[in-house]
């Protein structure tokens, strides 16, 4: 489990650099199909590792004077309340409810992103 653990994290933090992602797209479902956790252990450890992860990228990209702070303050405060509602409506959501709607966003982006 753990030598799955780090290996996640790297795919994660790689793909978190590279695209903008990590957290709900690589590490939910590698959680769940790799280790065994459920959806809502595997939500809750993916935002919490990806505290982390967004530290860690945010110190590179601002290294090379990317980051918009002022857009990033705009977009993570709204993004912070949006986090409590959606842990008050995970937390009332069945399993496998879960799995299709998080399916659902994703196969939704992937199409959209394709068009």
């Amino acid at each position: 489990t753990a030598v799955a653990l780090v290996l996640i994290g790297l795919v994660a933090g790689f793909f978190s650099a590279l695209f903008g992602v990590g957290g709900g797209i690589v590490v939910v479902p590698m959680l769940i199909l790799l280790v065994g956790f459920a959806e809502r252990p595997a939500m809750a450890t993916s935002l919490a590792a990806i505290g982390l992860i967004a530290a860690v990228g945010t110190i590179s990209y601002a290294v090379r004077g990317d980051v918009h702070y002022g857009y990033a303050l705009l977009l993570g405060l709204p993004a912070a309340l949006g986090a409590i509602g959606g842990t008050a409506l995970q937390q009332r959501t069945a399993g496998p409810m879960l799995s299709y709607g998080f399916a659902a966003l994703l196969a939704a982006v992937g199409i959209w992103l394709l068009v």
